[in-house]
């Protein structure tokens, strides 16, 4: 397993990427090391420095690069890389460092790449000092510029082990000026021993990515195998990676601090960057906190976005720009299990002029459910399935934001308690907690808290990032009450969702007791959810001058900024395609122009008129990207796309047949919604009558709420007024984005309705959504895509497949003869083994059906548990992606 933290799958665009348009054209032998300057067409050519710098307990290898005037001098960044990594994987953001002129130092830290030493895990008297003696020769540097004699202006940065190493140097090295970490620990000892829990699976990835205990120093080596072979932590296992750790140096980390934390972390959780914030803003030093969305567990990095921040970061503190913007104080993306194929396409910033902590705006939300005794099974096996730490863009996190339930606890083995529906949207950020009371037969207990989010059916439940909190109950054989700490996730519930509190007694990534006992837990409390109140989500806004322009102007300026756009020469038209709403043609959309990475690659499919169309794939399939081009607001790398025969370029006039809710409208805050939608029609300088206003209006069903102004508004009403906006004019294409996202069942069930009236009338619909059983009811037509490229497309019967399929859950497994004879019963045509139980695809005669297959199942002595209709669209799905979503 590779720890390594690579670069995202889906940066964020911010303008055009620094990019090397050539390799290294000079190289000279100076000194120790090898010089070479790099030619590019976006700022100075950049040099490059390689030398091997000895530290007195090892030797680094190190690069320096340089931009610009040589006699110009300038502040020096040091750049640390992800465990198991290299100083190769932090080149990028050293040439782009240096561009910006600043003198960018990056090595290979001991024991990786071509650096000698042993693995110390940031030992102060190893790694860190290896900082110290390269801030030395930092200081030797005339280009550098010194506060004094032997003191660089200097920051650090980097991700998860460099990250940490940042601010250690910060804390034993007061020449450090400003910080940026990320994805990064407080405590070690914290993060592998939660609650004195052994995280198993991540420690022994730690051991297999450094290349084996024997590349370790001794003492971690023995500290690890002590607490493998043990199960369970010493107080020796925990002193030795505390103090390696940038707690112990907490009081002394004193800089301007800028850190990025992530969301689907089950390695450094939200909770270690929690500690590095509240301790750096204890020393009255200026921090910032930047919520990604994606961490070690996989997901969006959001690389460039989050470059561009530490950027501007180290502008303000180290060349001394008082007039950067550095960003708010606290900022979270939110994707909401919304697709973000390039890194930016659906996810939206929320953030808060001050850091809230994980307990800001506790709600109460009361759970029921009785006293309940489980098993610790013996060997604590089958452990429950929460995530697979680790496992990147194919993660089951992943699977998650696309709304599909995939944890696995064991019946038998923990105890659940629900609320009752929501009233209405509930957004959970922070950790929730609550009191409950622990009995052990053993006298302690493990336990593993998760809270999940429970749909409207009461049997699809989502794992917020897949997170689970473990907890080390001690002397509670007579029973103890305590207050559980629950994972901190950034998630919203719908209206209409249950939570349930889940408590069970193994994990797939922890040690648990072998001894087999029996846990009864009862609730003493309400479950207390943080909500962050004053954290706020940004609408996608006009441009500035909407604001303070008179309406008639702001009417005007548009009318001429549409215009313009469509000055853009395009093809001629198609006239055999004039009655195809859309066709794609060998489409494609590198990741940047010299990459041969690609976000869509080699796409074509014809949508026709009548159809609703679902546009399907997991995270980073390509389908965001896709509906970008197709709307025009990026351009295709190669391919081509013909609306209605149109080609498509930005401003193109056959967007006006086109409505769509792809990225979420910006509204005017202090107008109502009618007034908004009005506005937004008049900008386009088409007749009021053409708008057919009260349709889109009946369809958002916002009663009452149309004459109060959108800053009152809930996520939800946004949502519906967002996709009335799109409706406006009743376009011939109809392209929605997650219509759903913020809706309550009855609504959802309103829109599906809406969908398939809109394109009987000859209209035709396309519908991006994670939701698979909202697809399978609503489209008639599915395209489906995977890491870039086009699936499987046609017919929503054809890719999913005739005839009816049963899901029979078990409670233990049975043998293939006892299969066979299954697959013999009446109205079976096939029994398959699921990874839940038993898939049987119906026959289609009498004999087809639960209620007359139940009676047979038992008299087989097959062990059911569970009976019911396969959701046959997700089953397509996972197969035809190969099971990563």
């Amino acid at each position: 397993m590779d720890l390594r933290l690579p670069r995202p799958r889906f940066p964020v665009p911010r303008g055009p990427r620094r990019l090397l348009a050539t390799a290294a054209a000079v190289a000279v032998l100076a000194g120790v090391g090898t010089w070479s300057a790099v030619a590019s067409d976006d700022g100075p050519a950049v040099r490059r420095a390689d030398r091997v710098v000895d530290t007195g307990g090892a030797r680094i290898d190190t690069s320096y690069f340089t931009a610009g005037d040589p006699d110009e001098k300038r502040p020096a960044v040091l750049i640390g890389h992800g465990f198991g990594g290299s100083k190769s994987d932090v080149r990028e953001q050293a040439e782009d460092l240096a561009k910006d002129g600043y003198a960018v130092l990056t090595w290979s830290a001991r024991g990786f790449g071509r650096s000698t030493g042993k693995i110390g895990l940031n030992d102060p008297k190893g790694e860190v000092a290896d900082v110290s003696k390269l801030i030395d020769w930092l200081a030797t540097r005339p280009e550098v510029r010194l506060d004094k004699d032997g003191d660089p202006r200097v920051g650090v940065t980097g991700s998860s082990y460099g990250g940490a190493v940042s601010l250690l140097a910060a804390g034993h090295d007061k020449r450090v000026d400003a910080i940026a970490p990320q994805i990064t620990y407080w405590n070690l000892a914290d993060a592998l021993f939660p609650d004195d829990v052994f995280k198993k699976l991540w420690a022994g990835m730690f051991i297999n990515t450094g290349g084996g205990c024997e590349k370790f120093e001794k003492r971690l080596c023995a500290m690890y195998e002590r607490v493998a072979v043990a199960g369970k932590p010493d107080a020796e296992a925990r002193e030795l990676l505390a103090e390696r750790s940038p707690a112990a140096v907490g009081d002394r980390i004193e800089v301007p601090t800028f850190l990025a934390q992530g969301q689907t972390d089950s390695l450094f959780p939200l909770g270690q960057g929690d500690a590095i914030a509240k301790a750096v803003r204890a020393n009255h030093a200026p921090v910032a906190v930047d919520w990604i969305a994606g961490g070690h567990d996989g997901g969006d990095r959001e690389r460039d976005r989050v470059e561009q921040r530490i950027g501007t970061w180290f502008d303000r503190y180290l060349k001394d720009d008082k007039g950067v913007d550095t960003g708010p104080a606290f900022r979270v993306t939110r994707t909401g299990g919304m697709d973000s194929t390039d890194g930016a396409a659906r996810q939206r910033g929320a953030s808060d002029d001050r850091y809230p902590g994980l307990r800001s705006g506790p709600r109460a939300v009361p759970l029921g459910g009785r006293e309940q005794t489980f098993d610790n099974p013996a060997g604590a096996s089958p452990p429950a399935i929460s995530g697979l730490p680790g496992a990147g863009g194919g993660s089951l996190s992943r699977l998650s934001s696309l709304g599909v339930g995939v944890s696995l606890d064991f019946p038998g083995q923990f105890a659940k308690f629900d609320s009752k529906p929501l009233d209405s949207d509930l957004r959970i950020t922070g950790t929730p907690t609550v009191r409950a009371h622990v009995k052990s037969s053993n006298g302690d207990a493990v336990l593993f808290g998760k809270v999940y989010d429970v749909g409207p059916d009461g049997k699809q439940q989502v794992l917020p990032s897949q997170l689970v909190a473990p907890m080390r109950v001690t002397d509670a054989k007579d029973g103890k009450d305590v207050e559980l700490t629950l994972p901190a996730v950034d998630h919203e519930v719908q209206k209409g969702h249950r939570l349930r509190l889940a408590l069970s007694s193994t994990d797939l990534g922890y040690a648990s007791p072998v001894e087999p006992a029996k846990y009864t837990v009862s609730l003493k409390s309400d479950l207390k959810v943080p909500t962050a109140p004053g954290v706020e989500t940004a609408a996608a806004p006009l441009p500035s001058w909407v604001w303070w322009l008179p309406a008639a102007g702001a009417v005007v300026a548009l009318a001429l900024l549409a215009t313009a756009r469509r000055r853009t020469t395009a093809p001629a038209p198609d006239p055999e395609l004039a009655e195809v709403p859309l066709r794609i043609t060998d489409l494609s959309k590198r990741y940047a122009r010299s990459s041969d990475r690609y976000a869509v690659r080699d796409v074509s499919f014809t949508v026709e008129k009548g159809q609703v169309l679902g546009l399907l794939g997991p995270n980073g399939a390509g389908k965001t990207t896709t509906l970008r081009m197709l709307m025009g607001l990026i351009r295709p790398d190669a391919g081509e796309i013909r609306v209605f025969g149109h080609a498509i370029r930005p401003g193109a006039p056959v967007l006006s047949r086109v409505g769509a809710f792809v990225e979420g409208a910006g509204f005017l805050p202090h107008l109502s919604g009618r007034e908004n939608l009005e506005l937004y029609w008049k900008a386009t300088g088409r007749p009021a009558e053409d708008a057919h206003m009260e349709e889109a209006l009946e369809i958002a069903g916002l009663g009452d709420a149309l004459a109060r102004a959108v800053r009152t508004y809930s996520q939800g009403m946004r949502q519906r007024l967002a996709i009335a906006q799109a409706m406006l004019g009743l376009p011939d294409l109809l392209i929605l984005d997650e219509p759903t996202n913020g809706l309550d069942p009855p609504q959802i069930r309103e829109m599906r309705e809406v969908m398939i009236r809109y394109a009987r009338g000859g209209r035709t619909v396309i519908v991006s959504s994670h939701l698979l059983a909202e697809v399978e009811q609503s489209c008639t037509h599915l395209v489906v895509m995977d890491r870039g490229r086009l699936v499987q497309a046609g017919p929503v019967a054809e890719i999913v497949g005739s005839g009816d399929t049963l899901l029979v859950g078990i409670a233990t497994d049975i043998p293939d003869p006892l299969v066979e004879k299954v697959a013999a019963l009446p109205g079976v045509a096939s029994a398959v083994r699921a990874d839940d139980g038993i898939l049987l695809r119906l026959d289609g005669t009498e004999h087809a059906s639960a209620v007359r297959l139940l009676p047979e199942l038992v008299r087989l002595d097959v062990p059911v548990e569970s009976m019911g209709p396969h959701r046959r669209l997700e089953d397509a799905f996972l197969t035809l992606i190969g099971g990563t979503a």
